[in-house]
C-alpha cells in the first residue's frame, strides 16, 4: 500500500511554499496571467490573521486516500482537535480509522499517548510550539497535527512555487460564507475556502497529488473557536491506570513518518 496524501503535503503547502508573503510574479507573461493577484492577496491576508491568533481551538474533519499497488483507492477518516495557547501550550487529540492518539505540551514537557497501543512517552521540551515541532519531527519522526497553522509566516521561507492561482468565487462551508480559491504548483493541485469578513480563517482544504495517476485527495474541513475555555490541566497528561510508560525511540535516518496507532 502507498500512502500518497496526508499532512506532509499540507506542510509543503502551508509551511514552506507559502511561508512568506507571496507576489503574483512569474518568469513569463503566460505564467503571470495564470496567477490572479486577488488569489495571492487572499493567502497573505489569511496568513497575517493566523499569525495574530494567541489562543484558539480548531477541529478538523479529515479524509485521506491511499492508493494500492493495483490502482484501487481506499479512503480513511479521522478527526483532529487542537487547543493552542501561543507560544507554549498545546493539546492535540486525534481519533480515526487508523490512529487514536493524544499529544500534550505545557511549555516544559511533551507527551505522546498512543491510546490503542496503551503506551505513552514524555520528554523534556523546548520553550515554543514551533521549536517543539522541529525536535519532534527531526529526533522522533513525529509531526505535530495541523502544525501548518503555527508555521505560516515563519523564518523558513522558500521560493514561490505557485504557477496558477484562481479566485473561483463564493462558497459555503457548513453555513459559513467563504471565498473559494484554487492553486497549482509542481506535483500538487490544492484548493482552500477562506471565511469572508473580519476573520479570514481557512474553512476547507483539498489537496490533490499529481505525481500519482490515481490523483488521491486529502480533504480537511475546519471548525474554529477563537475564545476557547481551558486551564493548566488541559495541557497536563494524567495517564490511565492501564497505560504503560515507555521511552521515545529516536528516528532512524530512513524513517520519514510516525506509525499509525
Amino acid at each position: 500500500m502507498k500512502h500518497t496524501v496526508g499532512f506532509a503535503i499540507a506542510m509543503l503547502v502551508f509551511a514552506t511554499g507559502l511561508s512568506t508573503p507571496l507576489r503574483a510574479q512569474a518568469a513569463n507573461s503566460q505564467e503571470s496571467d495564470a496567477v490572479e493577484p486577488a488569489a495571492i492577496d487572499a493567502l497573505n491576508k489569511m496568513g497575517t490573521y493566523l499569525r495574530s491568533l494567541k489562543d484558539f481551538q480548531v477541529e478538523a474533519k479529515i479524509t485521506s486516500e491511499d492508493v494500492l499497488d493495483n490502482g484501487e483507492k481506499l479512503q480513511y477518516a479521522h478527526k483532529t482537535t487542537i487547543l493552542a495557547v501561543l507560544p507554549n501550550r498545546l493539546r492535540a487529540d486525534v481519533d480515526g480509522d487508523r490512529k487514536s492518539r493524544l499529544l500534550l505540551y505545557d511549555g516544559k514537557s511533551f507527551t505522546f499517548f498512543a491510546r490503542r497501543a496503551g503506551f505513552y512517552a514524555t520528554v523534556d521540551a523546548p520553550p515554543t510550539i514551533v521549536q517543539l515541532n522541529e525536535v519532534a519531527r527531526e529526533k522522533y519522526g513525529i509531526e505535530i497535527p495541523l502544525i501548518d497553522l503555527f508555521l505560516w509566516g515563519g523564518p523558513h521561507a522558500t521560493t514561490n512555487e505557485i504557477t496558477e492561482a484562481t479566485d473561483v468565487g463564493p462558497g459555503d462551508i457548513e453555513g459559513v460564507t467563504c471565498e473559494h480559491y484554487a492553486y497549482r504548483q509542481p506535483g500538487l493541485d490544492w484548493q482552500v475556502w477562506i471565511q469572508l469578513g473580519d476573520h479570514p480563517l481557512p474553512r476547507k482544504l483539498v489537496l490533490t497529488t499529481l505525481t500519482d495517476e490515481a490523483r488521491p485527495e486529502h480533504t480537511s474541513v475546519f471548525t474554529w473557536n477563537l475564545a476557547p475555555s481551558y486551564n493548566d490541566a488541559s495541557f497536563v497528561f494524567d495517564p490511565p491506570a492501564d497505560a504503560h510508560k515507555i521511552v521515545f525511540a529516536e528516528k532512524k535516518d530512513d524513517d520519514d513518518s510516525d506509525d499509525d496507532n
